[in-house]
């Protein structure tokens, strides 16, 4: 056995040792600390190591610019953001109500941030059940749409075989318990329901071009780092197979404005970031698998 095999855990996915050293990583958002990104060599598996664990790694995200869960508008980016957010939100709901053909039934949302798809999915007639880890949060959600949401303790509690939804957008790369999340969406989802997962490919074009400086790694915050064939592989293992993917075409534009925050480029940054981002929904349009971030429809084998 390898050096390298020996201080890094196996795969939180396949569980193979056949692993290896991708890159170093730093948290460019805040502490500047740097992370190694450790590849499965067997099902592409990327996960961050070594990462905070769950009683420490809350002051990670303390800081303005996390804006999925402080709705924070200054500056061009963040205002961005939030024109982007708006346009996604009603693609995001017209595309679960059209899987249903109308039908309106009860959805969970994990990871629900400051509450914004949890209110149009409730506006759209939806039973909406949203949890979120982060108490500012909550008290965002219950500022600006008086939703109640429930922490995250509560997902174990909650009824099974109930859903005919469960979403998570960007949600999936922040949880520790990887493998316990996926064996409760299988006991909650309905036999007919619905895993909704969005995450960042780490074998996309703007990924490839940024190397250390994507800022889809955004260590320690991301503990996992999927590709297509990652999360077909982690489905199989609960007996859940892949629908659909499907790309999120401003995520490429998005994060490669970010990494070229990150890279420090002045002057060239903002039209290259443009360019990065094109280039990849081209290869995407090609290939749906080769999105930046991609939306996974999941739903358990009968």
């Amino acid at each position: 056995m390898s050096f390298q095999q020996q201080i890094y855990p196996p795969c939180p996915v396949c569980q193979n040792k056949d692993i290896s050293f991708k890159l170093a990583c730093k948290d460019y958002s805040l502490t500047q600390e740097s992370f190694d990104i450790i590849k499965c060599n067997h099902c592409s598996f990327h996960y961050t190591h070594p990462v905070p664990s769950k009683d420490n790694i809350a002051p990670y995200y303390q800081f303005p610019e996390y804006i999925s869960h402080t709705d924070v508008q200054e500056g061009w980016m963040n205002k961005l953001y939030h024109k982007v957010r708006q346009r996604t939100l009603l693609q995001k709901t017209n595309w679960i109500q059209s899987l249903f053909t109308g039908h309106k039934g009860n959805i969970l949302e994990i990871g629900a941030g400051t509450g914004a798809f949890a209110n149009a999915m409730s506006l759209k007639g939806w039973n909406v059940t949203a949890l979120e880890p982060d108490e500012a949060s909550r008290n965002k959600a219950l500022e600006n749409y008086n939703l109640q949401l429930l922490s995250t303790d509560h997902l174990k509690s909650l009824p099974e075989n109930n859903f005919d939804v469960i979403t998570l957008w960007h949600v999936l790369e922040h949880v520790h318990d990887l493998s316990e999340y996926m064996e409760t969406f299988t006991k909650l989802l309905k036999i007919n329901g619905r895993l909704i997962i969005a995450v960042p490919n780490h074998t996309s074009y703007d990924a490839q071009f940024y190397k250390q400086f994507w800022a889809a790694y955004d260590v320690p915050r991301h503990l996992y780092h999927f590709s297509p064939a990652a999360m077909k592989t982690l489905c199989r293992n609960y007996q859940m197979k892949i629908l659909q993917y499907k790309p999120m075409w401003y995520d490429s534009f998005y994060v490669s404005l970010l990494s070229e925050k990150y890279k420090q480029t002045k002057y060239i940054g903002v039209l290259r970031a443009f360019c990065i981002g094109l280039i990849s929904n081209i290869f995407a349009i090609r290939n749906n698998k080769k999105a930046s971030s991609i939306i996974y429809e999941i739903k358990l084998k009968n």
